[in-house]
């Protein structure tokens, strides 16, 4: 019998093999228009996690919940559908999709009652399988939201050492002093079980990054 809090943090480490490494939570392109530029007011990179705290990480904690709280295919069918309505970000929407499909093919292998809920190899927002997971594997939604919180956070903050020139145990300061924001997210998103409640908060400089970034011929994450 596997444990959740072993679980939860096998997810949230940054080894597991779903990509994690492909991606900066769109630090990348934010720092290409200018964030942290020649290494001075790096405190916005913190900042910047913050922001999507309460806007897209949000939203995509409050899908990994409700997916946790229902995973009837029908009602994943349309959970789905209510997240692609709250990101507007075609480029967001894609690799979401992309690192659902690389959680959904580890957990074929891992936790193989997942494929009772969703497609194998689908192109499923990668919250949903999240939360699919998290159903599977008996985590509560308090760890579901903390899970998806955390892993966005670290992304950003990870990402900061190979953009900018920071220093590493400045970047773990930085996530540390985002975890009253991370717990508040929890609080509020734990409780939800309507699709109707998930939140929307809008982040358009985020999705015009994405969207730049997503055609960018040189890169070094994929979003």
């Amino acid at each position: 019998m596997s444990s959740p809090e072993v679980v939860a943090l096998m997810l949230a480490d940054g080894r597991l093999p779903t990509g994690g490494h492909t991606q900066s939570a769109g630090l990348e392109p934010a720092v290409r228009a200018g964030l942290g530029a020649d290494g001075k007011q790096l405190a916005d990179v913190g900042e910047y996690a913050r922001d999507r705290l309460r806007t897209v990480t949000r939203t995509e904690a409050a899908v990994a919940v409700l997916a946790r709280h229902n995973s009837d295919r029908q009602a994943l069918t349309e959970l789905e559908a209510a997240w692609a309505a709250r990101t507007p970000s075609r480029a967001l929407r894609t690799a979401s999709r992309r690192q659902g499909r690389a959680y959904l093919r580890l957990a074929e292998r891992v936790w193989p009652d997942v494929l009772n809920c969703l497609p194998r190899d689908g192109e499923i927002a990668r919250p949903v399988v999240i939360g699919v997971i998290g159903a599977v594997t008996g985590l509560s939604a308090e760890q579901v939201a903390r899970l998806v919180a955390y892993d966005d956070a670290q992304t950003v903050v990870a990402a900061s050492l190979k953009l900018l020139p920071v220093d590493p145990a400045g970047a773990v300061t930085w996530l540390a002093a985002l975890h009253d924001d991370i717990e508040r997210l929890v609080n509020d998103v734990a409780p939800l079980t309507d699709i109707e409640k998930i939140p929307s908060g809008g982040a358009p400089l985020i999705d015009q990054f994405a969207e730049q970034h997503a055609i960018e011929r040189m890169r070094l994450f994929h979003a």
